[in-house]
């Protein structure tokens, strides 16, 4: 007997079946309820912080305040309904809004669009306040802090010290390489220059030439993880004044705000992630089918990783996974798929070490990924190509998906396991 499945795709959904005696797992991990009223909850949050005065109490009238919002992937923080709250809580404590800068903190990624301030920021908010881009490789507006005990040299945008506060909001997901998102993210990389962000990531890579990413390198660890430990580090520099960080649910809404300390905050919400995402499967599955969750977390194949490497770490050796990613602007940022050109791995990382980016790390992750079974990437026609050249097989519908996947995981009746969060969600395995 069949059992239908209908997952996120891009803007709208895919439906499928699979016969319900071959579904092993389906990780649909701990949701939790949108707070009923979201802007009364994010106000008390904001009164009631973690290991923090109430934010009126760190702010003075008279003070310029920077507030990092990230950038257009991240779109589902939803600082659309949050920052005209914030704005009005600061006018409140005597801040006028000429003396608040709204700064997307995209790290390394491209630079965001008015229209998509407005995405993110809300056209109430974009309207009050000047918003304006970080740019990573604007070495005159940048400032030089130091260097971390691993020698990464700290350049951070001069906005943090032309304003008195820095505020930082994020989002706090699990996060492939430096085990969860949000906190000191919104300072490395969202406010670092292109050389910092490069000699931080570089940490991300084994000691030895060869091996790849160092396996600490993962989802859920930070201990021993040198990248989040340098991120910290970096971020320690110019120590966010006052966090805010939300928690996202399954359907995308947020459901938990943690406010105040950068750290001890930060890590309430990864606790929160940990219960809700971290999903435990008694063993690795033939097949996995998975979806980025639609847009914008399947925007292009460099965020749609995300889901790849949670859906891999889900398949056991020589299986197959499928991940929806419809992908619209595929092959941003424009030097990812470059990557691929080389002729084996090794080429690969040690090119991306000679002349490191994050999308070279991301595209080794994916080519070792790669090696452990078939990832099949159900996107748009147009991408099929293009996949390919990623090391990927691609299909433009799920009965193409689904023939090849069977045929590539070396059993009649496999074993399926479903992640309809797979951008979120992390598979713990616990043979039996």
């Amino acid at each position: 007997m069949n059992r239908q499945y209908t997952f996120k795709y891009g803007k709208g959904e895919i439906s499928f079946e699979i016969p319900q005696s071959q579904v092993m797992s389906e990780m649909t991990g701990r949701s939790r309820e949108a707070p009923v009223d979201l802007l009364g909850t994010y106000r008390n949050a904001l009164d009631h912080p973690i290991d923090s005065p109430p934010l009126r109490e760190k702010v003075r009238p008279g003070e310029r305040i920077l507030i990092t919002v990230s950038d257009i992937t991240r779109g589902w923080q939803r600082n659309d309904l949050l920052m005209p709250a914030l704005l009005d809580y600061l006018n409140a404590a005597g801040i006028r809004d000429q003396d608040i800068t709204i700064v997307i903190a995209v790290g390394a990624h491209r630079l965001n669009t008015p229209k998509e301030f407005v995405e993110l920021c809300g056209a109430e908010a974009c309207h009050r306040v000047k918003v304006v881009n970080h740019d990573c490789r604007d070495y005159a507006n940048m400032d030089y802090y130091g260097k971390t005990c691993r020698g990464t040299e700290v350049y951070l945008n001069k906005l943090i010290s032309q304003h008195d506060r820095l505020i930082t909001t994020g989002g706090v997901i699990y996060h492939f390489a430096v085990g969860y998102g949000g906190g000191r993210k919104s300072v490395m990389p969202g406010l670092s220059s292109f050389k910092t962000i490069q000699q931080c990531h570089r940490w991300c890579f084994n000691t030895t030439v060869g091996l790849g990413v160092n396996p600490t390198t993962e989802c859920g660890i930070t201990t021993g993880n040198p990248g989040h430990e340098d991120m910290m580090e970096v971020a320690a520099f110019a120590p966010p004044d006052f966090i805010i960080n939300t928690v996202p649910n399954f359907e995308g809404k947020v459901c938990a705000v943690f406010t105040g300390n950068w750290i001890s905050a930060w890590w309430q919400a990864v606790r929160l992630v940990e219960d809700m995402y971290g999903v435990k499967v008694e063993q690795e599955a033939d097949i996995v089918v998975a979806t980025a969750g639609g847009y914008p977390k399947d925007i292009n194949l460099y965020q749609t990783q995300k889901t790849i490497h949670n859906s891999v770490a889900a398949m056991k050796k020589g299986g197959a996974a499928i991940v929806m990613a419809e992908c619209p602007d595929f092959s941003e940022p424009a030097e990812f798929i470059d990557w691929f050109r080389h002729p084996t791995l090794l080429a690969m990382e040690t090119a991306v070490r000679a002349n490191f980016l994050i999308s070279g790390l991301v595209a080794t992750r994916q080519w070792q990924d790669g090696d452990k079974g078939t990832i099949i990437l159900l996107t748009r026609p147009e991408n099929i190509e293009k996949a390919s050249q990623a090391r990927m097989r691609a299909c433009a519908t799920m009965e193409e998906a689904l023939a090849l996947a069977y045929k590539s995981c070396g059993t009649a009746r496999p074993k399926v396991t479903l992640m309809p969060h797979g951008a979120h969600t992390w598979p713990i395995v616990e043979p039996r």
